[in-house]
């Protein structure tokens, strides 16, 4: 159990039998009554964001989760097959429990959550920012750096997404795996 005021980013809590991660919290004291905290937590399963408030001192059921490295080994069906780095053992993780999931490619180390006391796969994370080739894309023309105007172009892993008209293909580019957007050219 933990107290209300411990709450901070992070934090995974169970509240009516699903588990919430803390996103966002604030102590609040009104000039009259009580102090208390307003908390945003993020759904583990659908990702939906709550709101809450909560008294201090009032006890919440805390959950303690492990993030471990484990690499992308190949698609079996709607699974993806992991690998832990550690102990070498195979798992399937679902498709919609892994975020960023079409900038996945073969040998990627992710981050696994899970929690720790009955080793239940929560989620599984990519990094941040990957670097993938560009597969496909019309080519560039001279001169085409000027203005800030995308264009479509097709990543190795499938995945589309909108690249400057100067990136041509077969180039290695870096993306945000959370809204799948190009970060800039890797060269």
């Amino acid at each position: 159990m933990i107290n209300s005021q411990d709450i901070k980013n992070g934090v995974c809590i169970r509240m009516d039998g699903r588990l919430y991660f803390v996103i966002e919290f604030l102590h609040v004291k009104p000039g009259k009554g009580n102090t208390i905290m307003r908390v945003k937590f993020k759904d583990v399963v659908d990702g939906r964001v709550l709101e809450r408030r909560f008294n201090i001192g009032e006890k919440l059921e805390d959950v303690r989760v492990e993030r471990r490295p484990y690499q992308y080994l190949y698609a079996d069906g709607q699974d993806y097959i992991f690998m832990n780095q550690e102990t070498y053992e195979q798992v399937p993780i679902a498709h919609d429990l892994i975020t960023g999931v079409d900038f996945l490619k073969e040998g990627m180390v992710c981050d696994v959550v899970s929690d720790a006391s009955t080793d239940t796969i929560l989620f599984a994370e990519l990094p941040t920012k990957v670097e993938l080739a560009i597969a496909y894309t019309e080519p560039g023309l001279k001169g085409d750096t000027a203005t800030n105007t995308l264009k479509p172009a097709k990543l190795e892993t499938g995945a589309e997404i909108r690249v400057p008209l100067f990136i041509n293909e077969g180039e290695i580019v870096r993306v945000d795996t959370r809204d799948g957007s190009y970060c800039e050219r890797v060269r």
